[in-house]
């Protein structure tokens, strides 16, 4: 299962880094740099608009090389002249081709809430997230069981950080509403599989109170899907792959922002 793989080479990729770092000198770092003051923004922002969250992502296990060429604070200055809500940026190596410096390069180029996505499953990558100049952290519910989720989820907290919580399946929504989550986001693909399923966050939505701001993810390739979404009661949606593939990223997102505006005018 490409899930457990990911995983795996985590928690590998993690051994290196606590050799090269330790804890304690992350979590210093981590503390000597200031929390962000927009963390707490967005869920707010995501509740008087439909949001659009642009993602700076080189390959995926689905669908290999996106980018060849990935400058990628050029990326992300044009998805914040767009105007986007939030911008992601993909942090693991193995799979995504994502690097920490990608993360930090971002956050001193962009004044947008920058979110760290990762297959977190330890504190230090929180810490590193900190350190690295991120407002949000991914915390997939898929991957973190049991009190796992219940402790990432505290500590992102403690940290001055906003967690995103992702979910795909009922089971999983069930164990994230205790934590009463500001952001939740749910994926239209299987992790398991990578298969992709649009309407699963148009269903997943019915069983998420109304007071928590919700994406979905994955599975949007044109503009009239956000209508969708905006209509099933999704608060916003990630967005990767169409938008790096764009010619013009900046008039694409200002098209799909059209879409929904011509519903909330």
């Amino acid at each position: 299962m490409i899930l457990d793989d990911l995983v795996a080479a985590t928690q590998k990729r993690l051994i290196r880094e606590k050799a090269d770092i330790s804890p304690a000198a992350m979590h210093d770092q981590a503390l000597a740099t200031p929390a962000p003051q927009a963390a707490a923004l967005l869920p707010a922002r995501l509740h008087q608009h439909f949001g659009i969250i642009a993602e700076c992502k080189q390959a995926s296990p689905s669908k290999g090389q996106i980018a060849t060429s990935f400058p990628v604070t050029q990326i992300a200055s044009e998805y914040e002249a767009a105007g986007v809500d939030a911008i992601s940026v993909l942090t693991e190596p193995d799979y995504f081709h994502g690097q920490l410096a990608d993360l930090k390069a971002v956050t001193q180029t962009v004044k947008t809430p920058v979110l760290r996505k990762d297959f977190t499953i330890d504190r230090y990558m929180i810490d590193q997230a900190r350190a690295s100049g991120a407002t949000m952290v991914l915390l997939i519910a898929a991957i973190l069981p049991g009190q796992q989720l219940t402790d990432l989820y505290d500590y992102t907290l403690k940290m001055g950080l906003l967690p995103l919580v992702e979910c795909h399946s009922e089971d999983e929504i069930s164990r994230a509403l205790p934590l009463h989550p500001q952001l939740m986001g749910v994926n239209n693909r299987d992790l398991r599989d990578f298969s992709v399923d649009f309407q699963n966050s148009i269903r997943r939505r019915k069983l998420i109170p109304q007071d928590i701001a919700v994406i979905a993810e994955s599975g949007v390739t044109k503009p009239s899907q956000l209508q969708e979404l905006q209509a099933g009661g999704l608060n916003g949606t990630l967005i990767g792959e169409t938008f790096m593939k764009a010619q013009d990223r900046v008039a694409t997102i200002r098209e799909y922002r059209r879409a929904v505006e011509k519903v909330q005018a």
